[in-house]
């Protein structure tokens, strides 16, 4: 496996988005992310208030030593690998992904996200549409990066707390099939007065690498936590 031509993209990737769009120059952002079974380049924006929205995710794959984004083919109702295979294909795509994010003609605006938990709530202009597959998305790390991903779950779901008539929190694991990266799922089961059940889920993506040190802080400060009947 080699990164040789990973390094090569990286190195000339910000200056040929540069040179070709004026506004991407003023805007876009990008971040290298090496630690991952596949290498990323992440495409961003950042805004004063502090806020950071990702427009576009390129991935390496140094086994084969080449570049692909991830897509759903809506024929074959599957996720799908789009190759790109040189430096234009590249640029042109990324750019082609800044302007869409810019332009912003989806049809499904956000209307609020909720405080208590990761669901965002969406507007939805077509009325042929059924609103319950639309309902939510995840926001799946602290960045608020907003994808689909495929991951392959290694455990069912594990009860961490349960409270008969009040709340149950369970945890699964899974890994993300396009990087090796590891998934931690929670669900929140909340029941309401009227014996109705209120989910809520969300979705923690960390690296490898990443895990001792994820463990050893929570094992370090377990002391100082505060129980549910605390």
């Amino acid at each position: 496996m080699s990164m040789e031509w990973f390094d090569r993209v990286v190195g000339e990737l910000q200056d040929h988005l540069e040179s070709i769009c004026e506004k991407y120059d003023q805007e876009g952002q990008m971040a290298v992310e090496r630690g991952s079974k596949h290498p990323r380049i992440q495409f961003f924006v950042d805004y004063e208030d502090g806020e950071r929205d990702y427009f576009y995710i390129l991935y390496f794959d140094p086994h084969n030593e080449e570049f692909y984004t991830e897509t759903f083919d809506e024929e074959l109702e599957q996720p799908a690998r789009v190759i790109l295979s040189d430096i234009d294909d590249i640029v042109d795509a990324v750019h082609e992904g800044f302007h869409d994010y810019i332009n912003d003609d989806e049809e499904f605006e956000v209307v609020y996200a909720a405080e208590d938990d990761d669901t965002l709530y969406l507007d939805n202009e077509d009325d042929d549409v059924d609103d319950d597959d639309f309902y939510m998305t995840e926001i799946i790390d602290d960045d608020d990066i907003l994808e689909e991903i495929d991951v392959e779950w290694e455990t069912p779901e594990v009860t961490a707390f349960f409270k008969e008539d009040d709340v149950e929190v369970t945890y699964q694991f899974g890994l993300v099939e396009a990087t090796g990266d590891g998934v931690l799922r929670r669900i929140n089961r909340i029941w309401t007065e009227d014996d109705e059940i209120f989910k809520d889920e969300t979705n923690f993506i960390f690296t490898k690498e990443e895990a001792p040190t994820i463990i050893a802080m929570i094992a370090s400060h377990m002391d100082s936590m505060t129980g549910y009947e605390d």
